[in-house]
Order: C-alpha cells, then sequence, then structure tokens
C-alpha cells in the first residue's frame, strides 16, 4: 500500500474526500489561511467532525510527497471505520456476551496495530478509538495488524466516556489497566465486558478510569515499572479469555 492511498494532497481533492465522505483522520492546514477554498475545507471538516491541525509551511513542505499541497494536505484512514452498531451486532451473531477494547488516545501506530491482531485472536468483537489525540487506521496500523483489520471491526467516537455510559446501559461492565488498581485475577471479567487500555505514557485518564467498573493491575515482578500498553492489552484480554473458559465461578458480580 503507497503514501498516496492515505494522504490526499491539494485544495480541490480534499474538498472532494471530506464532500464524498472519506474518512478523513487528520487534517493540517497552513496557518493563517483564510481564503475562500480554505474556509470551505474547514467547514466541510467541521462538518464531519476531523480534526484541523493548524502548521507551518516547513512542517506542510515535509509532509507533502507532490510538493503541490495548496497549504492543505488530508490524512485518511487505511481502511472504513465501522460503527459501535456494528462491533455489539457481531457479538449477538456470533451468540457471545460483548467483548470489547477500547483505547484512550493510544499514539503509537505499532501498537494500535498490536492490539487490534490480539483482540481479534482474543475473540473480542471490536476496538473503539477516540477520534482525537490517538492514532488512526493508518497504512502501518494496516500493516502491524497482519490482516486482523479485515475481520475486526473499528470504530472512532468522538468521547470515549460518553460511549461507555451509552454501552453501561446495554449492561456492559468496564475494566481498565492502571498498576494501582486490584490484581487482575481478584476481578471478575466473566460477562458483557469493555477492557479499556490508556495512553503510551499516562495510562488511562482519569475521566474515564472514573467511568471504570473495575481497575485491573498486571502483577509485575522486574525491576521496571510498566508494559508496553499492546502487551499490557494482550494480558489483559487473555484473563479474560481464561476467566470466560472457566466460567468464573469464582467470581459474582
Amino acid at each position: 500500500m503507497g503514501y498516496e492511498e492515505f494522504t490526499i494532497e491539494g485544495r480541490n481533492a480534499v474538498i472532494e474526500a471530506l464532500r464524498s465522505g472519506k474518512p478523513v483522520d487528520r487534517l493540517f492546514i497552513l496557518d493563517g489561511s483564510n481564503d475562500g477554498p480554505i474556509s470551505t475545507i474547514k467547514r466541510e471538516a467541521r462538518k464531519n467532525d476531523v480534526q484541523i491541525k493548524f502548521v507551518d509551511k516547513d512542517r506542510l513542505d515535509n509532509m507533502s510527497r507532490t510538493g503541490h499541497h495548496q497549504g492543505v494536505i488530508a490524512k485518511c484512514a487505511a481502511y472504513e471505520y465501522a460503527e459501535v452498531d456494528d462491533i455489539l451486532a457481531k457479538a449477538k451473531e456470533k451468540g457471545e456476551d460483548p467483548f470489547i477494547i477500547l483505547l484512550d488516545n493510544i499514539e503509537d501506530p505499532h501498537n494500535l496495530g498490536a492490539i487490534i491482531r490480539t483482540a481479534n485472536l482474543a475473540g473480542a468483537h471490536g476496538v473503539i478509538i477516540p477520534k482525537n489525540r490517538a492514532v488512526g487506521l493508518t497504512a502501518t496500523v494496516a500493516r502491524t495488524s497482519a490482516g486482523a483489520l479485515n475481520y475486526t471491526p473499528v470504530a472512532k467516537v468522538t468521547n470515549l466516556g460518553r460511549t461507555i455510559d451509552e454501552l453501561k446501559e446495554q449492561g456492559i461492565w468496564f475494566a481498565c489497566a492502571d498498576m494501582d488498581g486490584q490484581p487482575m485475577y481478584d476481578q471478575n471479567l466473566t460477562g458483557p465486558i469493555g477492557l479499556v487500555i490508556g495512553n503510551e505514557g499516562e495510562g488511562v485518564s482519569r475521566l474515564v478510569r472514573e467511568k471504570c467498573d473495575y481497575v485491573c493491575s498486571i502483577p509485575m515482578k522486574g525491576d521496571i515499572d510498566s508494559l508496553n500498553a499492546s502487551v499490557a492489552a494482550g494480558v489483559l484480554m487473555y484473563e479474560v479469555v481464561r476467566q470466560r473458559q472457566i466460567g468464573g465461578a469464582r467470581f459474582t458480580k
């Protein structure tokens, strides 16, 4: 997959991409630009809830591969995004309790790709990511997922906390990874479950953590104090798999 598939440069091309509903992850616009076409791009971007970043000319020149960016570059998703309802429908279709992975501002595309790959192998029904301050479905994510993106739906939401509230109304319980939590082996992770994994540096944000029913820690026996985000996600996902297999007999919710 080449660069051009996921990056659109030039005013008319970007306007058409936005109007056609192409999944644009981020829009980079030359700071200070306010002419007619740029105003149209801003309006279409806001209509589609696309994040806009205003940058200087050097940044745009460095990002450009055509040399004709005309002050605007759009970064598009490598894959179409799903809806949260698609993830729930997949669980229903399989006759299984929903098992969803929610990512709180994961910024490294290799981490996101690895998490999607593990989510598929662990039987999760889908992944939810936020629209802002997080990596989207880039070409690197697609490659790192090793094909899992073809099978595991990824939904993009404006507000992760609000999405958790909406899913709670449908009977889903939420557990997040945090070093200050209770050991994951002592938590009930059976039934309809959403696992929340935090940002590589800061972990799960306070507002999101407060919405979770369980705060799970992973036992650490070594000399450093944290796992890579994708590894932590994998460990927690397979604890869910383990508890589902043994039926969670020792737990009551």
